[in-house]
């Protein structure tokens, strides 16, 4: 009785057989299918090997929302070269609070000031102003690490015409202005002063360069907007400026992530001249006010079962195709060579 119920079973099974086989008798082999199915093959290798390279590949994806963090301090990152001597220059924030930031963390290191040793950066800086598409680059580039120490070394070097002021420094998330002027800064009941008239206006040179200018967690492999810029000035009182715009950045990829901040800046540069009504004071400041808008950078990867459709769907629409091609020359002889390039191109 078992038996008899089984048999039932697998009769009933291949009724409903959707893929009928076709007696081997049946089966008639021919060149142009051979062709055909070797073309097919090819084909089907090809696209698959293209897929696969698409699935290995990652893209960024960007999202924004309000920055509601605003109890945390922000870092500053600098490593400035300054043409005067580490005496008679001084660096602090002042932000819109008008709180003082003292300058511990900065280091005043005397050196050489050279001019023109980016230049390859300063291409890259060019090409991301007009190729957006490079940044993502840069962010799959970024890695977890400290920064690079920058070494100089000391041997057969003139003497020190230049200071090199670099390190961090920690401030409120508001709106501020970092600057460099003439004198050591000292606190004031209402913000702060330098001893500039103890400076003799000879010495005044602001010609600089930014090695390293960037807010936040320093990740190395980002290249910030002002590194690389050189600022050479011709006359003594001579003002820089940089409105700096801070958009608070979260970088999430695959070798990396880290709180950090893009920025876009504005340059500004003039001559201080009291008589012709320029007025002012020398140096070099760069005025920065903070987004309310986050930026989420996150690298993103083809799913696996994504990858595994869009095959299916290539070999499957490739074996169809060349099927209706196989079975259409027998119908149609004479368009069997101009329906099989209409199918395939």
């Amino acid at each position: 009785m078992r038996r008899i119920t089984r048999k039932k079973a697998l009769t009933l099974v291949r009724e409903l057989d959707a893929f009928p086989k076709v007696p081997e008798s049946y089966v008639e082999s021919s060149a142009s299918g051979g062709t055909v199915s070797l073309i097919a093959f090819t084909l089907m290798a090809v696209l698959t090997f293209l897929e696969f390279l698409v699935y290995r590949n990652t893209w960024m994806r960007y999202e924004y929302e309000v920055d509601k963090d605003f109890s945390s301090k922000l870092k500053i990152n600098v490593d400035i070269t300054v043409a005067m001597r580490c005496q008679y220059i001084g660096a602090d924030v002042l932000d819109l609070a008008e709180t003082m930031v003292a300058s511990d963390g900065l280091i005043y290191e005397p050196c050489v000031l050279f001019v023109s040793s980016f230049r390859t950066l300063l291409h890259i800086q060019e090409r991301l102003r007009v190729e957006h598409s490079l940044q993502d680059v840069l962010f799959k580039s970024a890695i977890k690490a400290p920064p690079p120490v920058q070494t100089r070394s000391d041997n057969n070097l003139p003497s020190p015409n230049a200071c090199r002021i670099h390190g961090h420094l920690y401030v409120n998330k508001v709106a501020g202005n970092f600057h460099i002027t003439v004198g050591k800064s000292i606190p004031h009941p209402r913000g702060h002063a330098h001893l500039a008239a103890l400076v003799s206006h000879d010495t005044y040179n602001f010609s600089h360069r930014i090695d390293h200018l960037s807010f936040g967690e320093a990740v190395p492999g980002i290249i910030s907007t002002l590194d690389g810029t050189e600022k050479i000035s011709s006359d003594s009182n001579h003002m820089f400026q940089y409105f700096i715009t801070i958009v608070p950045t979260m970088l999430n990829t695959y070798q990396v992530s880290a709180d950090t901040h893009q920025y876009s800046v504005t340059e500004r540069e003039r001559v201080i001249n009291h008589a012709a009504g320029s007025h002012g004071v020398s140096g070099i400041f760069m005025k920065y006010d903070i987004s309310s808008l986050m930026i989420k950078v996150t690298e993103q990867h083809m799913p696996l079962w994504k990858f595994l459709i869009r095959l299916c769907g290539i070999i499957g629409g490739i074996f169809s195709t060349t099927g209706i091609e196989n079975n259409f020359k027998y119908l149609c002889p004479n368009l069997n060579i101009v329906f099989f390039i209409f199918m395939f191109f």
